[in-house]
């Protein structure tokens, strides 16, 4: 069955920095489509970043030039490098894998940000 694991979430002080891993199975990895979105308390899952199969890159606009999305096919990881970390970044941070019909998502790890 297809999984998404993350981690590497935790508590970290403002300014610093995180990396986040999402290990998948079950899934033929090069061809999907990986996210990574983020739910704080009370507002909507949003997008943070995604990489496309063929290596194209999107950011929110709050988070471009603070993270960083990379992928390695070979051994079914994306990553998310967060880097001058806010307490405004503390969420829930979650996997997603899509390809045509097809979607998952992970259990999500969680990332907070002390002032």
């Amino acid at each position: 069955q297809v999984q998404l694991v993350e981690s590497g979430g935790g508590l970290v002080q403002a300014g610093g920095s995180l990396r986040l891993s999402c290990a998948a199975s079950g899934i033929t990895f090069s061809s999907y489509h990986m996210a990574w979105y983020r739910q704080a308390p009370g507002k909507q899952r949003e997008l943070v970043a995604e990489i496309t199969s063929g290596g194209s890159i999107t950011y929110a606009d709050s988070m471009k030039g603070r993270f960083t999305i990379s992928r390695d096919n070979a051994n079914n990881a994306v990553y998310l490098q967060m880097n001058t970390l806010k307490p405004e970044d503390t969420a829930g941070y979650y996997c997603r894998a899509r390809w045509q019909f097809r979607n998952y998502w992970g259990q999500g790890t969680q990332v907070t940000v002390s002032s």
